[in-house]
């Protein structure tokens, strides 16, 4: 029997504000795509955003990333857990410093609700970290469960709140 391949395409934000925020996060794309099943189709730009919820940390640097998977969602984020823990990711403060942060913002139009795995991302459509790397790459990319494009997402974020300016990318 053959083994069925899912083609998917799949949306990640990735961050980092320890150590070396742009390697870390150019490395964590590295890894992503060192996987067989994996082809990158867009990356947003590298921004520098300021920290939500705990303030008195670095500022992180944040990018996304498009792919087209042949595995499915749980698959991802055992991926991303993986290359996480490979590049010693510690996860002891909400919100807190981190040497690298992978979240699974899309899977096609996927809609899962586990306690293990949340897509879409249920804070995706308020940060204006994941919105604008995302419309980078597709500003016309329709969140499922709200119906509106990451841009009109990001049109409602107000301005000056959650400040963030652009980077060279490493």
């Amino acid at each position: 029997m053959k083994r069925q391949v899912i083609v998917a395409v799949v949306y990640l934000s990735i961050g980092s504000n320890m150590d070396d925020p742009e390697g870390s996060v150019a490395g964590a794309i590295g890894e992503i795509l060192k996987d067989e099943g994996v082809e990158l189709i867009g990356q947003g730009g590298y921004y520098e955003t300021e920290p939500q919820g705990k303030l008195d940390q670095p500022w992180f640097v944040n990018t996304a990333v498009a792919l087209k998977v042949d595995f499915s969602a749980g698959a991802a984020l055992d991926k991303i857990k993986e290359i996480e823990n490979k590049m010693g990711r510690k996860r002891s403060v909400k919100w807190g410093p981190r040497k690298i942060d992978i979240d699974i913002i899309f899977y096609d139009d996927l809609i899962v609700d586990t306690a293990d795995l949340k897509i879409p991302h249920p804070l995706a459509a308020e940060r204006r970290f994941v919105l604008r790397p995302l419309k980078d790459i597709d500003p016309d990319l329709t969140h499922p469960q709200l119906g509106k494009t990451v841009s009109e997402l990001l049109n409602e974020i107000p301005e000056g709140r959650q400040r963030m300016r652009k980077i060279e990318a490493p």
